[in-house]
């Protein structure tokens, strides 16, 4: 999609991600990258770390990612995910969806900055639930009030003049 292209396709509210999250037991993560400075490296630190999720890493060039085995698809994996994340090009995405469908996975969600109509509602269509243009981590972490881990200041921003002692 364009950056000019107008959006129509409508996701999941916020209760509705919410309810998404915690229904999901396992996490495959599609495009995941042993180099540290990439958001799905990030991304999958944090799941490792931070949450109950069974977290795999898909992708056919590593072998290990923060000490967990890697592996080449969907296919590969020793059971179905709850929830694809993906981190792959956008021209990528109608093959992620149709590999996503196969696996029997629940829920497709695409990562900040990916966005596919027709990938959405393939996927609305095959009975996936659709997440797009948003992190798995940020969503989770605001949640479950851990926005300040890994860099996020939860500071209050309050209008209210603070009182000093």
């Amino acid at each position: 999609m364009t950056a000019t292209a107008e959006r129509t396709w409508v996701g999941p509210s916020a209760p509705e991600r919410l309810a998404i999250l915690r229904r999901t037991r396992s996490i495959a993560i599609v495009g995941a990258s042993d180099k540290p400075s990439r958001a799905s490296y990030f991304v999958a630190t944090y799941l490792l770390s931070s949450t109950p999720y069974r977290v795999y890493f898909v992708n056919p060039v590593a072998k290990e990612i923060l000490g967990q085995p890697v592996y080449p698809s969907l296919a590969d994996l020793p059971e179905a995910p709850d929830l694809v994340d993906v981190f792959r090009r956008h021209d990528d995405l109608p093959q992620v969806l149709e590999e996503t469908i196969a696996a029997g996975a629940k829920t497709l969600w695409l990562q900040l900055g990916s966005w596919h109509e027709d990938v959405a509602r393939g996927g609305e269509a095959a009975g996936l639930e659709v997440v797009m243009d948003r992190c798995v981590k940020i969503e989770h972490a605001r949640f479950h009030g851990g926005l300040h881990l890994a860099g996020f200041n939860t500071g209050v921003i309050s209008s209210r003049r603070q009182v000093r002692a």
